[in-house]
């Protein structure tokens, strides 16, 4: 088992590279669906208690390693699901589309680069795969060649860069700070020998692996990068790229430096801080926004801060939330891609001012995205109703910082309702004046539907059961709080 643990890395590394020459339709989804069905069966099956694997040793401090846990398993499984549902809509989605060897070959190889960030047994191994994970994921957005997509590729690049500079120059100062090279709950610190300046570290790491989480102020990449790439480039840019980031911060914060240390700083009240004004900000600009794929853009600028607020609450309650808004803002956030892209596909509407009746023409299309934005917003029996009820609980907790949080919460859910159940009203109930001689079933074929129909029931059935997901949940809390 110790010498298997670099097959779930390498394996889309390497067997996407084949991709690239599988030119006819068939065998290449095939392939692909092969390919990804093979790769969440490693992961279902690998030994996440195994020990760490050295890789390679640049320098006596600087050691590649995997070393798989429970984070990285909770991580890891619906990623590699949820990217296989996604893919397998590709097969559809990209039917039309030009250079599709090319961009399966890299939505293979960037599972691998994700999958190494989950596997990462420290800081070091993590900076890699999550460099990796940038270069790979750059073509999605760049897939269509027009001058929108190169200049919102180089946006996406850019941020991506800066983001992860800040991240190194922290990883920098932190070298020689540590008393093991592994990720171990509770962090690695040694001897503190000047906290202001590890305090400062700490907040450069927060600002750049938070760019790539969408968090304010690296956060614009997000907007522009996702109108313009396919949609199912979108769905998975949106829905697990961005965890990464969290990922990362994650291990920084609760691997590397410690509750103890941080809890009670000036930085960890300027990261809730940051997090509440992502949350509003981000909610703020969805509700305005009148396009469609860049209003769920916008969303996951604030969704994704809900996670990075539960976090930075240093308490147990808030980490679970974080963690269940991890696993249903996944689900939700792809489904609402994946049925957006279908809209756009078969219709050709991307305004939501446009989508007026369009539950008549896509029945389930639209029942899909409906069960997605009620998750999204918080409405029981879906999965976020769940996890914003944790969140709710750790801010709670904590003080003033927490409970001004928690009613920003509130008022994003409002706003989330204001701009997502609109649509699904006019798509259903489009009025009286609709002009229903012109409306024809358009719904989407069997490879795009499937997929996006078992991440919206995923909403449902994770919202009504939570302890299927709070299985996976439980090891994590417990090493990190006994």
């Amino acid at each position: 088992m110790h010498s298997l643990l670099l097959i779930p890395v390498l394996l889309p590394l390497l067997g996407g590279l084949a991709v690239f020459h599988l030119h006819k339709s068939r065998p290449r989804q095939i392939y692909v669906a092969a390919l990804l069905s093979l790769e969440l069966l490693l992961l279902l099956t690998l030994g996440w208690q195994a020990a760490p694997q050295r890789l390679l040793a640049l320098t006596p401090q600087v050691v590649l390693t995997l070393a798989p846990d429970a984070l990285g398993r909770l991580f890891a499984l619906p990623v590699s699901a949820i990217w296989l549902l996604a893919g397998v809509y590709a097969f559809g989605y990209m039917s039309h589309e030009e250079h599709r060897e090319r961009f399966f070959a890299f939505y293979v190889m960037a599972l691998g680069a994700l999958v190494g960030i989950c596997l990462s047994g420290n800081l070091v191994t993590l900076y890699l795969f999550y460099e990796m994970m940038t270069l790979l994921t750059v073509p999605f957005v760049i897939h269509s060649g027009e001058g929108k997509a190169i200049d919102a590729g180089i946006k996406y690049l850019g941020f991506s860069v800066c983001g992860a500079g800040l991240g190194l120059l922290g990883l920098f100062y932190l070298q020689g700070q540590w008393t093991g090279d592994l990720f171990t709950p509770g962090g690695v610190l040694g001897e503190v020998a000047s906290r202001p300046q590890l305090l400062a570290a700490f907040f450069l790491m927060l600002l750049g692996f938070g760019a790539k989480a969408g968090m304010f102020p690296l956060f614009a990449w997000l907007p522009t990068a996702h109108p313009v790439a396919p949609s199912p480039a979108s769905a998975v840019l949106s829905g697990l790229i961005t965890k990464m980031g969290v990922l990362a911060i994650l291990r920084v914060i609760y691997y590397q430096f410690g509750m103890d240390f941080l809890a009670g700083s000036w930085v960890q009240t300027a990261g809730l801080w940051l997090a509440i004004f992502t949350i509003f900000m981000g909610s703020m600009l969805a509700y305005k926004e009148k396009f469609l794929k860049k209003r769920l853009a916008y969303s996951t600028v604030s969704q994704v801060s809900y996670i990075l607020f539960g976090m930075l609450l240093l308490n147990r309650s808030g980490f679970q939330g974080a963690m269940l808004q991890f696993v249903f803002h996944a689900f939700a956030k792809n489904g609402l891609f994946l049925a957006a892209g279908a809209i756009i596909f078969y219709t050709g509407h991307t305004r939501v001012t446009q989508l007026r009746g369009v539950g008549k023409c896509m029945p389930c299309t639209m029942a899909a995205f409906a069960l997605c934005s009620l998750s999204l917003t918080g409405i029981p029996p879906t999965g976020g109703f769940v996890s914003k009820f944790y969140l709710a609980q750790g801010g709670l907790e904590l003080g003033f910082v927490g409970v001004f949080g928690v009613a920003v919460l509130m008022l994003s859910a409002l706003l989330t309702a204001g701009y997502l159940l609109p649509v699904i009203t006019d798509a259903f109930f489009p009025g009286d004046d609709f002009d229903y001689a012109g409306v024809k079933k358009t719904e989407s074929s069997l490879a795009m539907k499937l997929p996006l129909l078992l991440l919206a029931a995923a909403v449902l059935v994770l919202g009504a059961f939570p302890g299927l997901v709070e299985g996976l949940i439980a090891p994590v809390t417990a090493a990190l709080f006994s």
